[in-house]
């Protein structure tokens, strides 16, 4: 089968994939500058989590549990949340400035984004009764369960 006759992507494929390799490459690469008493906390951590984020979408790509598929993607997006932390508290260190962090942070909310329409795409495949993203208004949603934290 050619690769314009499949009905599926590989992991490679996805975009958000590329995208957070691409990120733990840049934070890999960034970190060699941190301060050695860092090396096994936080450059640790944010090796970590940086690169578990792509991880968990590679890792569930050939599971043939859909249910196990969207867990992949939560499980992505938790990890570049924890990443972001990770980045700030490297930039409340003085490692890099504020527009590096915040460049750093806006890249990586946009693949949580990418990550949520990942996760509304694939739940189009579930029993309705299951489907979470796709059958209930907006509205209603932000409604139960607010991004971030109250005000």
């Amino acid at each position: 089968m050619s690769e314009t006759e499949k009905s599926y992507r590989e992991v490679e494929d996805l975009q958000v994939y590329q995208k957070l390799c691409d990120l733990h490459l840049e934070i890999w690469e960034r970190s060699f500058k941190w301060p050695r008493q860092d090396r096994f906390e936080l450059t640790s951590q944010v090796l970590r989590s940086s690169n578990s984020s792509p991880a968990q979408l590679a890792e569930k790509n050939d599971d043939r549990h859909l249910r196990n598929k969207i867990e992949g993607v939560n499980r992505s997006r938790t990890e570049a949340g924890e990443t972001i932390h990770h980045l700030y508290i490297a930039y409340r260190k003085e490692y890099f400035g504020k527009e590096v962090y915040t460049q750093y942070r806006s890249r990586y909310k946009e693949c949580v984004r990418m990550l949520n329409g990942l996760e509304k795409s694939l739940e189009r495949f579930l029993p309705s009764k299951d489907q979470r993203w796709v059958h209930e208004p907006q509205a209603a949603y932000e409604a139960q369960a607010p991004t971030g934290y109250p005000v």
